[in-house]
């Protein structure tokens, strides 16, 4: 037996001889890795690649609307945004609304809301926690469940459902769309649905739909975090609610024009 004839032999039986051994040491599926690395060593990788991927905690702050309103009405300046902080999976988010009524010189809205939110779809987060408004008064604390995602069609969405502390019951829906006319000019179309389950008397809200809102807004983003803008804002009071703004002597529709800064980091 020449020495080639020899060696084809060896490679041949090598295979059969070391699969017990194999298959008495593989290890469970998807952790193949760890046949080659040490096991502290494949652990600190593991957990880097996940802090890089999405496992880290991150922040991001976004004032989505800041505008001077004038037009139909009081003048007055508006503030909307909201922040998160934390990771992918688990999210502390903190939202607010404060409009506060130039000529009267008061607040005619303030709200803020702190949220835990957590992914139950590649785009959308539950989100749960409390909401407490400041004004109009009397102040009042809610219980808070939503969700808040990307629709299809790259519609972003804001839905949620509050049960306050003297057990009144309402939602409110927010859409809103963002077509690219250049790549820094955005016609960003938007609207607001508030919803109510009963009279509440003390705060001039009906039951229904209470109000509804529309606006479109052109903003040109000199840099993608920093966007000046103006545009369109109307807004009208409905069924019962309407009957408690007539009573005090306020118009139940208004068209407002606005100028403001879209920012965040």
């Amino acid at each position: 037996m020449t020495s080639a004839q020899l060696m084809a032999i060896l490679v041949l039986i090598s295979p059969l001889a070391a699969a017990p051994a194999l298959a008495q040491e593989a290890p469970a599926p998807g952790s193949q890795a760890e046949v080659y690395w040490d096991k502290d060593e494949f652990k600190a990788s593991q957990d880097a690649l996940k802090k890089e991927h999405g496992g880290g905690v991150n922040y991001m702050i976004l004032a989505d609307r800041f505008e001077y309103q004038s037009g139909e009405g009081s003048p007055a300046l508006l503030l909307e945004g909201q922040g998160w902080w934390g990771t992918d999976e688990n999210r502390l988010w903190i939202k607010s609304e404060i409009d506060y009524d130039l000529d009267a010189g008061n607040f005619e809205e303030a709200e803020l809301q702190a949220l835990w939110s957590r992914p139950i779809a590649r785009y959308f987060d539950v989100q749960a926690g409390l909401r407490h408004d400041f004004e109009p008064g009397p102040a009042r604390t809610y219980a808070v469940a939503g969700i808040q995602g990307l629709a299809p069609y790259w519609f972003e969405v804001d839905g949620a459902v509050f049960l306050s502390e003297e057990g009144d019951l309402s939602a409110r829906f927010e859409a809103e769309y963002e077509f690219l006319l250049t790549q820094r000019l955005v016609l960003q179309p938007r609207t607001e649905l508030n919803f109510a389950l009963q009279d509440v008397p003390e705060l001039e809200t009906g039951a229904g739909l209470s109000t509804a809102e529309a606006g479109l807004r052109l903003r040109y983003e000199i840099d993608r975090q920093f966007a000046p803008y103006v545009g369109v804002n109307w807004k009208t009071s409905v069924g019962e609610t309407a009957d408690y703004v007539r009573a005090r002597g306020d118009d139940t529709e208004s068209l407002s024009f606005v100028t403001g800064i879209r920012l965040w980091f």
